[in-house]
């Protein structure tokens, strides 16, 4: 897929272009699978979420050198080597001259809480500088280049759908489906909020790691294709359980034992920070009790809920969908 240009704001001179990207809650899954070469290699499945996010707006100065991109906000040192990678992109593309410009960014997500705070502020730069320039980069160079910027990405240039998606490499190994299954999330915040460094947890392979993963893969499959939240929550679960052995949370005997007593499905833990959510099937006659005392639990725990969201069975409603056109909707929102 190639970016088009828009005839009449094709990089302008001075023009500002603006971009959005939506967060999520975490993952349903995380760990090593291997890919189509038979190769092992880190993936995710991402638990999407609407509402919060990041937007940004760039404004180009031509004239001035590519390397020289002001940010705004300070500390967000890898959405302005996004912005600089972009716009070598963009002036490529166009067989134009790139210059610097200013970014400013703007949002509301806590950092380090495994939300994606860092990618949703990449993607919104790339998408805004792109758009200064008059392109729609696909997800794919999205992709490639928010890696750059940040080690490690997760998957938000490609909408809500379940992708087993590769996050050091930035490329998707497996769609799963349209949708996950319908599910209600009452999310809470471990380790008193403390950020996480994800590039600074072990990645080592085990191959009893890789039949489990691989298993759960296939639970998962079937979970999507058969709609089966109660089977989600399983895989969950037990990826949470596995991942306990990279990134412990004292807590997690406390969330799996109220999802027992209070009819959830499993429990869901962001495999790379402390947010943390416990699954509920909408579909549940008894749903309404259950969430209500699953709220009581937490607080008696010292564990503050943060968000109750219901996750439908449709992908959630989004800016850029899997099979994006090169050409920008004119009712697209930047």
């Amino acid at each position: 897929m190639t970016s088009v240009t828009r005839p009449s704001e094709t990089a302008a001179p001075g023009r500002a272009g603006t971009g959005h990207a939506a967060c999520h809650h975490g993952e349903i899954i995380q760990g090593v699978f291997l890919d189509e070469r038979r190769r092992p290699v880190h993936a995710l499945v991402t638990l999407p979420m609407n509402g919060q996010g990041s937007a940004a707006r760039f404004a180009r100065r031509p004239g001035s050198p590519p390397d020289e991109v002001t940010v705004e906000r300070d500390g967000r040192t890898k959405a302005r080597t996004a912005a600089v990678l972009t716009v070598r992109e963009c002036a490529a593309r166009l067989g134009a001259q790139p210059c610097g410009g200013e970014l400013t960014l703007t949002g509301d997500l806590p950092v380090g809480l495994g939300m994606g705070s860092s990618t949703s502020d990449v993607i919104a730069t790339i998408r805004a500088v792109a758009d200064a320039w008059g392109l729609l980069l696909p997800p794919d160079t999205v992709a490639r280049i928010a890696v750059r910027a940040e080690g490690a990405s997760d998957p938000l240039m490609y909408g809500s759908r379940p992708l087993l998606f590769a996050q050091r490499e930035g490329r998707v190994l497996e769609v799963l489906g349209d949708a996950l299954p319908p599910v209600v999330v009452v999310g809470c915040v471990l380790g008193q909020g403390a950020p996480v460094d994800t590039l600074s947890l072990p990645t080592c392979v085990h191959h009893d790691d890789l039949a489990a993963y691989g298993h759960l893969l296939r639970m998962l499959r079937r979970a999507v294709r058969d709609t089966d939240t109660a089977l989600l929550g399983r895989v969950s679960t037990a990826s949470a359980r596995m991942r306990q052995r990279v990134l412990p949370h004292e807590e997690f005997p406390v969330l799996t034992g109220i999802a027992d007593r209070t009819g959830a499905v499993g429990v869901q833990i962001a495999h790379s920070g402390n947010v943390a959510g416990i699954l509920y099937d909408p579909r549940s006659p008894a749903l309404r009790r259950g969430l209500r005392h699953c709220t009581r639990a937490l607080q008696r725990e010292g564990i503050a809920p943060t968000r109750t969201f219901t996750l439908s069975a449709s992908p959630i409603s989004e800016e850029f969908p899997w099979t994006t056109t090169s050409r920008k909707p004119s009712a697209a929102r930047t």
